[in-house]
């Protein structure tokens, strides 16, 4: 209903055959958020506030501007503040260094940029310009973020012919001590998740290997975050304040590493000098784009324009084995944070086939000792918190 501070009207449910649907406050307070621009579906206002609650503690506890890339209510990709590199800068047509909330979500788009097709932006500070700019170049649905710069509505306004969802949340808002969920005519109540995530969750969780650096323990601080709210089971890559692969959702929690590994291992061939030089025909879209070089990274036909690859092969030549396996040898170094505890051995060595060089998991498992192991076998570092962060 507009208007109305205490009720929205969706478009339609978790469906489109799911005609009615409704969000309303659970403390018969005021909504935290506020709709600008376009008509929520029950799965964009899921992911906006997934990801509004993630952005805002990342934020929190790293002092810096974060953004999410959210897709069916988990992130493909999670950021804070920095610099961009020059392959995120030619996949999304950067120019200069972007601002804060700029960089952020051009290193979240980057982590995972084939799942972020069509994603729900969020956004920890204001929008600017440059934030604005670079999402009128990208296919996305909507964006949640706590205020928008003068002239920022206008710019997003001709994005999706009027429709690109705008939302603007109450930075201020606390939610209830209590949180309620119906299922199949059942209701459960439950307290909200007290713990607050900092540096000091991990201060005395060393086991094993070379101690945590201070890059590794603000990547295992911001993956600890991301997988608070990415579906379980889930595992995150994290690389100098971004994530560079997400596992989520698997039942195994080995294919949830071995997942995020390869999600990591495609990003890190994306800046194979072959690749990072790549060239395309003028009219290709930036999805095409990316999606041209992911094929070539899978082993399949790109669409690349002359003097992209002059040695070895044609333009549009798939990388070989041999070339990937060669630029892989020298992995750029990554921390895996698990929701909860590794349960076998295996999850440490799919870990260390992918360049993980620190996990941060839960411990607590019958085989903790072999995982303890394994991991100095692999001269990993090996961060236990005592935590489970399950995300339903």
């Amino acid at each position: 209903m507009v208007g109305d501070p205490t009720r929205l009207r969706l478009k339609y449910g978790l469906n489109p055959q799911q005609r009615t649907a409704v969000a309303e406050p659970s403390d018969g307070g005021p909504l935290p958020l506020s709709v600008l621009s376009g008509t929520p579906s029950v799965v964009n206002l899921l992911d906006a506030l997934q990801g509004w609650q993630l952005v805002r503690e990342a934020s929190r506890a790293l002092g810096l501007p974060a953004a999410a890339s959210m897709k069916h209510v988990s992130p493909a990709g999670v950021a804070v503040a920095g610099e961009v590199d020059p392959v995120a800068r030619a996949t999304f047509r950067l120019g200069a260094q972007p601002s804060g909330p700029a960089s952020a979500y051009a290193r979240a788009r980057d982590c995972d940029p084939r799942s972020s097709y069509g994603d729900l932006v969020a956004l920890s500070h204001p929008v600017d310009r440059d934030t604005a700019s670079l999402l009128a170049r990208v296919v996305s649905d909507g964006v949640i973020a706590p205020d928008f710069e003068p002239g920022v509505l206008e710019v997003l306004a001709r994005k999706k012919r009027g429709t690109f969802l705008v939302l603007r949340v109450d930075p201020a808002y606390e939610p209830p001590a209590r949180q309620v969920r119906d299922v199949f005519g059942v209701r459960i109540t439950q307290d909200a998740d007290p713990l607050v995530i900092g540096p000091g969750t991990l201060a005395e969780g060393t086991e094993g290997g070379p101690p945590p650096t201070v890059r590794q323990l603000r990547d295992a601080v911001l993956g600890l975050i991301t997988v608070r709210y990415t579906q379980s089971n889930s595992v995150a890559c994290v690389h100098d304040g971004r994530t560079i692969g997400i596992g989520a959702g698997q039942q195994s929690r080995v294919d949830c590493v071995r997942l995020a590994g390869e999600k990591a291992d495609r990003w890190r061939l994306r800046r194979h000098p072959l690749l990072a030089r790549a060239r395309f025909p003028g009219t290709l879209s930036i999805q095409d784009r990316v999606n041209s070089v992911l094929r070539l990274i899978e082993g399949e036909p790109g669409t690349l324009s002359d003097a992209c690859r002059p040695d070895p092969g044609p333009p549009g030549t798939p990388l070989d084995p041999a070339e990937k396996a060669a630029w892989l040898a020298g992995h750029t170094p990554c921390t895996l944070v698990s929701d909860a505890y590794l349960p076998f051995r295996d999850n440490v060595d799919v870990a260390a086939a992918h360049g993980v060089r620190c996990i941060v998991e839960g411990g607590g498992s019958a085989r903790g000792r072999e995982v303890a192991a394994a991991c100095e076998e692999h001269s990993i570092t090996l961060v236990r918190t005592g935590l489970r962060l399950f995300c339903h």
